[in-house]
């Protein structure tokens, strides 16, 4: 991993592929020892676009059956959240009845996930859970448990791995963060 530019800014390695690799078997063995052999079948709900190659990876480890339904939010506008929650895609499938694990790909202020928890609701999900591969406590102040949670890191913006920088660094295996 080296440095690298996305239009106007560098962004240096933080976190490997390996280490994600790692993250991702972690939860994904909490996630399993919650669900496998328990009869349920969740819905895994795919916050697009960041959450994607998460989600996925999650997927493709855990040993029970799960049904994907996406919905498409933001609240960022180039580096810096607006503090408004936008829905352009709203939920693919229902809900209503349903185990639901939201997948985010990261979680700072927490405003997404307190509009999604409380659309989830509305819509008669049985029971919501939040899982995170990373997550920001320096400014997540929501009373809103997250139940499964990859690695917590600073306060500071970061790309790859689903997450980006004016929808670019997506593609990125690791994790990049912004060079101050």
């Amino acid at each position: 991993m080296e440095k690298i530019q996305l239009h106007d800014k560098f962004f240096v390695p933080y976190i490997s592929n390996n280490e994600l690799e790692s993250i991702i078997d972690e939860v994904a063995d909490r996630i399993n020892r919650d669900f496998e052999d328990k009869g349920i079948v969740p819905i895994f709900l795919c916050v697009l676009n960041g959450a994607l190659m998460f989600t996925a990876a999650i997927m493709k480890r855990v040993h029970f059956d799960a049904e994907l339904v996406s919905i498409k939010m933001s609240s960022y506008a180039g580096t810096s959240s607006t503090g408004t929650v936008l829905i352009p895609l709203g939920l693919t499938g229902p809900v209503a009845g349903r185990h639901v694990i939201i997948f985010e790909d990261i979680v700072d202020t927490g405003n997404t996930i307190v509009a999604l928890k409380e659309l989830l609701f509305s819509k008669g999900a049985a029971d919501v859970r939040i899982c995170t591969m990373l997550s920001k406590p320096e400014v997540y102040h929501k009373p809103d448990k997250l139940d499964y949670v990859g690695k917590e890191i600073p306060n500071r913006f970061i790309v790859g791995y689903g997450l980006d920088y004016n929808e670019l660094g997506r593609n990125l295996d690791g994790i990049y963060i912004i060079e101050q």
